[in-house]
């Protein structure tokens, strides 16, 4: 009985936080989640920790242009025009609504992305089984959300929600597609990780710039020391990309792709994890933070 109560109670609070927390200034929403959620108070007048300078980024600078780079369908006439239109993974098509994809006129394989969020995601690996009705719902869950809230991320508040389908690629895997993750601070990349079995058993190590494997890792996604990751022969290639793409920005992730020795851009990601993950050791936290230089 009691611990009914208290159930209800924790009901009660997550309904009040949801449908009030909007109207938080993003200072105040952000002081309590991140206590919450990375587990120390938030300082912003003086932020020395990764997380904590991520998040006095989402209130302090906010640049234009950063709305253009996250948003997955225009970000890639932005990146096209500074990289070369060959490493665009080809867009089949952009919808308003699920109901206007004419599946008919798609490949047999293709993926579904929303391009106002992260996580609105169907991959089609072989169209006559695919599951509409079981997409459609994933999409529609998707467009109904604005990312912004959930995080205070500001470029994605004004975003378009809308529908792409873009082809399907993988590795030389054959089976999917890693993700070459570079942290990049005053446009100048300090290390990259590797993300790997995303949808088996995701794990991500880290790496210096040239290759050596770091000794620090993400709790929601530690490392696998037995894994034999090879770095890619064009590594610089990747680099020089991600210096051109995070040139003048204070802190951004560049997720690439090198699939056969040919580099495709994923997303630029400006919060990973919101800036509220943590880091094993805890200390890499301030150590990641010292490589931020805020804007004055």
């Amino acid at each position: 009985m009691i611990f009914m109560k208290k159930s209800r109670i924790r009901k009660v609070k997550a309904f009040i936080w949801k449908y009030f927390s909007r109207v938080l200034p993003d200072e105040v929403y952000l002081k309590r989640k991140f206590r919450n959620q990375a587990g120390y108070p938030l300082n912003l007048k003086s932020p020395r920790t990764f997380n904590e300078k991520l998040q006095w980024l989402k209130i302090h600078d906010r640049k234009p242009e950063y709305t253009t780079m996250v948003d997955k369908y225009e970000v890639k006439k932005y990146v096209a025009g500074i990289i070369g239109e060959e490493h665009i993974i080809p867009t089949l098509g952009v919808y308003n609504k699920f109901d206007d994809i004419d599946f008919e006129k798609l490949p047999s394989q293709f993926v579904l992305k929303c391009t106002h969020d992260s996580g609105g995601l169907a991959i089609c690996k072989d169209k006559s089984l695919f599951n509409i009705s079981d997409a459609k719902e994933v999409i529609r869950k998707s467009l109904g959300k604005n990312f912004f809230w959930e995080g205070r991320e500001w470029p994605y508040k004004n975003v378009k929600p809308r529908i792409i389908a873009e082809k399907y690629m993988v590795d030389e895997s054959g089976e999917e597609l890693k993700d070459y993750k570079f942290f990049c601070f005053g446009g100048t990349p300090k290390f990259f990780k590797i993300d790997y079995n995303r949808y088996i058993d995701h794990h991500a190590n880290y790496y210096t710039i040239t290759g050596e494997l770091l000794p620090f890792d993400e709790v929601i996604c530690p490392r696998d020391l037995s894994a034999k990751i090879e770095t890619p022969e064009n590594l610089g290639q990747m680099i020089e990309i991600a210096k051109m793409l995070s040139k003048g920005i204070p802190f951004v992730r560049v997720d690439l792709y090198n699939i056969n020795g040919k580099i495709y851009f994923g997303e630029m990601t400006f919060y990973p994890a919101t800036g509220m993950g943590a880091f094993e050791p805890q200390e890499w936290d301030y150590t990641l933070g010292s490589y931020i230089q805020l804007p004055q």
